[in-house]
């Protein structure tokens, strides 16, 4: 399954997409949820404990002027790359 971060960490049920997520699904975060994927953020532990492939949308990074705080965990995706999640990922859940 393909989770889509849209929203802020801060204004989402963050636990309850922690325990949703299963380890072969992929995580995203886009629009306002890149906030999720800065460095040392109250989130990444729980994130990781989820061991599922986490992704930030590129151009949602600069827009905020944020890629050079990108926590590691993350791998930077464009568009392009986010097509082709949904097409690995049929299933997808939005937060």
């Amino acid at each position: 399954m393909l989770h889509v971060l849209t929203q802020s960490p801060f204004v989402s049920d963050i636990n309850l997409i922690i325990n949703m997520i299963d380890k072969n699904d992929y995580f995203l975060a886009i629009q306002d949820g890149v906030i999720i994927s800065l460095k040392g953020n109250i989130f990444i532990n729980l994130l990781d404990s989820t061991r599922c492939s986490l992704f930030v949308l590129q151009e949602d990074l600069i827009a905020r002027g944020i890629m050079h705080l990108v926590s590691k965990n993350f791998k930077i995706i464009n568009y392009t790359e986010f097509v082709h999640l949904t097409i690995q990922k049929r299933k997808q859940l939005k937060w």
